[in-house]
C-alpha cells in the first residue's frame, strides 16, 4: 500500500517530563500524554535483553496511583520475536521517583526510560523504553477505495460526530453497506490506569454490522476473544498485538460475507482476515454467527454497514476507507 503521513500526529512522549503532565481527573479517561500523569511516562514497551539469554521484550502497565505489572518475554515484543511461551510478571510501585518490581524470583527498578535488573541465576536484565508504530498507519486508500472518515467531516456516519482535532467519535456506523471489501480503520484508546478489565477503553468495530473485533486496551494481557483483536464469543488473536493505551493503532481486514441458497440456505460461511498493527491475528477466519450488540441479528445475503461502537469511554477513530471487492 502507499502510505502517506497521517496528521495530527501523537505528541512526543521523549519530549515530556513528569513535572510538565498534569493528571487527568480521577475516573476520566486521559486523551493526551501531557494530561495522563507522570505513570504513562514509565508504562509502554521496553526492548532489552538477559545476560546470556538473548534478546526479550517488556510490557509494562500502569494499574493506577504508582502501581504497575511489567511482563517480560522471551524472544522480544509479540510480532516481534517473542516465542509465545516464555513470559515473566512482576509487579511493584514507585517509590522515590522508581519504579520497584519483584515477582517469580525476578525483580527490576525503571527509571528514566530505563528496565535493569536481574534474574533468579543473577543474570542482569537490560532494557530500553521503545514506542512502535503499525506499519500501515497512515496508508492511503487504493483506487476504488470510498474513504468513510479522513478527519474533514463525518457525512458517510450516521449522527457522525468530529472532535476539534479532526477525530471520529465512537457511537456511530456508516451510511454505506458493504458484501466483500476491504477495511483500514485507525484508533486510539485512552489511557485509564485505574479502570480493569472491559471498563478500560472499550468499543468495538462491528463488520456489516453483525461481527465484533474488539476494541479495548488490552495491552499485555493473554489476548482473549473479549479482549483487542478478539472476534467477541467466537476467536481470540494469535498474538495479543495490543500496543500501550494512547498509541494509534491499525485494523486492517479482508472480509467475506456469507453465501446462501435463493431457498436462505447458508453454504458458505462469512470469513474474515484482520492484521493488527500489521501481524495477522486472524487468518481466513470462518464466522460462525453473529455477535450481540451489532445492528443486524442474523446472517443472510444482504450488506451491512461498518458500526463503531460507543461504550462510554473515550475512543477515537480516524483514516477510515473501505475498498469493494468483486465476488470470489
Amino acid at each position: 500500500m502507499k502510505m502517506r503521513r497521517w496528521l495530527p500526529a501523537v505528541p512526543i512522549i521523549a519530549g515530556l517530563t513528569l513535572a510538565a503532565c498534569a493528571a487527568a481527573a480521577p475516573g476520566d479517561g486521559a486523551t493526551s500524554p501531557e494530561t495522563a500523569g507522570p505513570d504513562f511516562l514509565v508504562q509502554g514497551e521496553y526492548r532489552g535483553s538477559v545476560q546470556n539469554a538473548g534478546p526479550w521484550g517488556a510490557q509494562v502497565i500502569a494499574l493506577g496511583s504508582g502501581v504497575f505489572r511489567a511482563v517480560l518475554l522471551g524472544g522480544g515484543l509479540p510480532g516481534d520475536g517473542w516465542d509465545g511461551t516464555t513470559r515473566v510478571v512482576m509487579d511493584g510501585h514507585t517509590e522515590g521517583g522508581q519504579a520497584r518490581l519483584k515477582g517469580q524470583g525476578w525483580e527490576g527498578v525503571i527509571s528514566g526510560g530505563r528496565l535493569l535488573g536481574k534474574g533468579p541465576d543473577g543474570k542482569a536484565l537490560k532494557f530500553s523504553r521503545t514506542v512502535r508504530k503499525s506499519p500501515t498507519l497512515g496508508a492511503a486508500p487504493p483506487p476504488g477505495a470510498h474513504v468513510l472518515f479522513d478527519g474533514r467531516d463525518a457525512t458517510a456516519w450516521e449522527n457522525g460526530k468530529v472532535t476539534e482535532d479532526g477525530l471520529l467519535q465512537v457511537g456511530t456506523k456508516s451510511k454505506e453497506s458493504f458484501e466483500d471489501f476491504r477495511l483500514h480503520l485507525e484508533f486510539r484508546t485512552p489511557f485509564m490506569p485505574a479502570a480493569r478489565g472491559q471498563g478500560r477503553g472499550n468499543s468495538g468495530m462491528y463488520v456489516q454490522d453483525r461481527y465484533e473485533v474488539q476494541i479495548l486496551d488490552s495491552f499485555g494481557l493473554d489476548g482473549l476473544d473479549n479482549e483487542c483483536g478478539g472476534i467477541y464469543r467466537q476467536s481470540r488473536p494469535r498474538v495479543n498485538m495490543c500496543f500501550p493505551p494512547l498509541s494509534w493503532q491499525t485494523y486492517d481486514v479482508e472480509f467475506h460475507a456469507a453465501r446462501f441458497t435463493a431457498g436462505g440456505r447458508k453454504t458458505t460461511p462469512a470469513t474474515l482476515t484482520l492484521r493488527h498493527n500489521g501481524v495477522v491475528i486472524h487468518d481466513h477466519l470462518h464466522l460462525s454467527e453473529v455477535t450481540p450488540g451489532g445492528g443486524k441479528n442474523r446472517e443472510d445475503f444482504t450488506p451491512g454497514p461498518i458500526q463503531i461502537q460507543n461504550h462510554g469511554n473515550p475512543v477515537h477513530v480516524r483514516n477510515v476507507w473501505a475498498q469493494p471487492l468483486g465476488r470470489l
